[in-house]
């Protein structure tokens, strides 16, 4: 297993095959995925899954494996991700995070992004990184300017046309 980064109470890190059920549990969860289309069934966290490891074989990048270091829980994930749909935004990296409901609140997010910034600052070379999030997703918004983001812009979301309800989404970016 290899760890990207470690924080105080973290350990970011790539995925094991045991961390799947736990990682099921999370995109089956309505209040988790509240901003985004639908929840996930095992099949479809299963490609997402897969997806996630090939692009960080690929490249060394992509929404890492995030362990409680205390307990070795997998709590969710975060991390650099180059996202793939069509915006004047684009190519970019973006951070962002997804953690299991009951580790929300706790400021793991946070510390974890925070961490993940300095590995694209260092060991990516980055310039900039950006995050976008569902114009109501006011807890992803929170975090994102706690670890000094700025908005930048709303933005309608082209792969959202088909759920209007959540399609207008934040834009935030952070400078090296």
């Amino acid at each position: 297993m290899k760890i990207v980064v470690e924080t105080e109470r973290l350990l970011i890190r790539h995925y094991k095959e045991e961390d799947f059920p736990a990682f099921v549990e999370m995109n089956a969860n309505e209040e988790v995925m509240h901003h985004f289309p639908n929840c996930l069934d095992e099949k479809e966290s299963r490609e997402l899954f897969d997806k996630i490891n090939s692009r960080i074989e690929e490249s060394g990048k992509c929404f890492w494996a995030a362990e409680l270091k205390e307990n070795n829980d997998f709590i969710g994930f975060i991390g650099l991700s180059e996202p793939n749909f069509e915006a004047d935004f684009i190519p970019c990296t973006e951070i962002g995070w997804r953690l299991r409901r009951k580790y929300w609140g706790k400021g793991y997010a946070t510390e974890g992004a925070k961490a993940c910034l300095e590995v694209g600052w260092n060991d990516y070379g980055l310039d900039e990184i950006l995050s976008f999030a569902v114009k109501g997703n006011l807890p992803s918004i929170h975090v994102m300017n706690k670890i000094g983001m700025q908005h930048v812009k709303n933005f309608m979301h082209p792969a959202l046309e088909q759920w209007p309800e959540i399609q207008e989404c934040v834009l935030y970016r952070l400078e090296r």
